[in-house]
């Protein structure tokens, strides 16, 4: 069975249908025990009090915000090269979720830094690379509303993602690439130094894996209504002909 078989709607619709309930309850379950163990079973950190607790939330926001616009990436070049019309509406579907995901990283990254470097907002390279990565949200989903041809519309979004990969590289290496800034290195990391102490690092892999299940829920859930909602206009443009 090859892989191309699930880029037919009709298969994407009925293979999505069965898993799409065992993500959602997967996600929920991961959701309850991770947060749960998070936020009141692991203790206060040593300079950082009980603040070092938004990383359950903002570490896995900013890893899937970067990596959702890669997913969004890859499934624009499928449809380049291909023309698979589900790869082109999982892209539309995903930018929404990953704006969102954007969105939780700065505000929850808003929130550390204050306490942390006394200020909400510094033009770090990492945090700045990620306001635009935002924006780059926000013009993918407004490019596809403002043209009514879908074909077109998917073109030129993937040539705006090709773009923006450029940002989701520096959000994830920007500190590597600029030795200034006040945000920190990589919570997670082989380095020992900088990883994240094991109390915390198992609720954090939990939580992550929650956010992993939640946007492949929402992705599938978005794709399904987006193919409805095609199949629904090509109905009405056909009445209207006939």
């Amino acid at each position: 069975m090859s892989l191309w078989e699930y880029a037919n709607p009709k298969k994407f619709m009925q293979t999505s249908g069965v898993f799409l309930p065992w993500f959602a309850a997967l996600a929920i379950i991961l959701f309850a025990v991770g947060l749960i163990w998070g936020y009141f079973f692991t203790p206060e950190a040593e300079n950082f009090g009980s603040s070092v607790k938004i990383i359950f939330v903002h570490v896995p926001s900013a890893m899937m915000a970067i990596n959702i616009w890669v997913m969004m990436l890859v499934t624009s070049l499928v449809w380049l090269v291909r023309r698979h019309h589900v790869s082109a509406l999982a892209a539309k579907a995903a930018a929404p979720v990953g704006m969102t995901m954007t969105l939780i990283a700065l505000f929850t990254g808003a929130i550390w830094g204050q306490p942390m470097w006394g200020t909400y907002w510094a033009w770090d390279p990492r945090l700045t690379s990620f306001l635009v990565l935002f924006l780059f949200y926000l013009g993918y989903i407004a490019l596809w509303e403002a043209i009514d041809d879908p074909d077109t519309a998917a073109d030129l979004t993937a040539v705006l993602c090709l773009v923006g990969s450029v940002f989701a590289v520096l959000s994830r290496y920007a500190v590597n690439f600029w030795n200034q800034g006040l945000h920190q290195g990589a919570s997670l990391s082989l380095d020992k130094e900088e990883h994240v102490a094991d109390a915390y690092s198992n609720p954090l892999y939990i939580c992550i894996a929650a956010f992993i299940l939640l946007f492949i829920a929402l992705v599938l859930m978005r794709t399904r209504t987006e193919i409805r909602s095609r199949r629904l206009k090509a109905l009405i443009a056909r009445e209207r002909m006939g």
